[in-house]
């Protein structure tokens, strides 16, 4: 049976950016949130494309075709084999919707990069 999960109140609180925790699994996708600040990084998921709602504040999206400006409520695709990073230039809280097959930064490894079982709720 699921369970009613606040994602703007689990989003809040997080204490880590860029640290998305998964708080739901719907077949062969996970729903995560994020508490994001800063930069990420340029990268790319090949096979998979990436969903972002903003829960609140603002988020810009650089893509290879040019910059996506998102604010609270609006939804985004990014398809799969675009490059794009995120950029949150104040704190800003997310939904992501992605397949579980997902790397959190695609093949690139950085300081912030967090495997699925880092993102596993808590």
């Amino acid at each position: 049976m699921s369970s009613v999960v606040s994602a703007l109140k689990k989003a809040n609180s997080l204490q880590d950016y860029w640290s998305p925790k998964v708080i739901a699994d719907v077949d062969d996708a996970y729903v995560k949130v994020a508490k994001l600040k800063g930069s990420l990084a340029w990268h790319t998921h090949d096979e998979e494309d990436e969903a972002f709602f903003i829960l609140s504040g603002r988020l810009l999206i650089q893509t290879e075709s040019g910059d996506v400006q998102l604010e609270q409520g609006d939804f985004y695709v990014v398809p799969k084999g675009v490059a794009h990073n995120p950029i949150a230039e104040k704190e800003c809280c997310v939904l992501l919707v992605e397949r579980k097959s997902t790397l959190h930064t695609g093949t690139l490894i950085t300081e912030r990069t967090r495997s699925i079982d880092e993102q596993m709720a808590e």
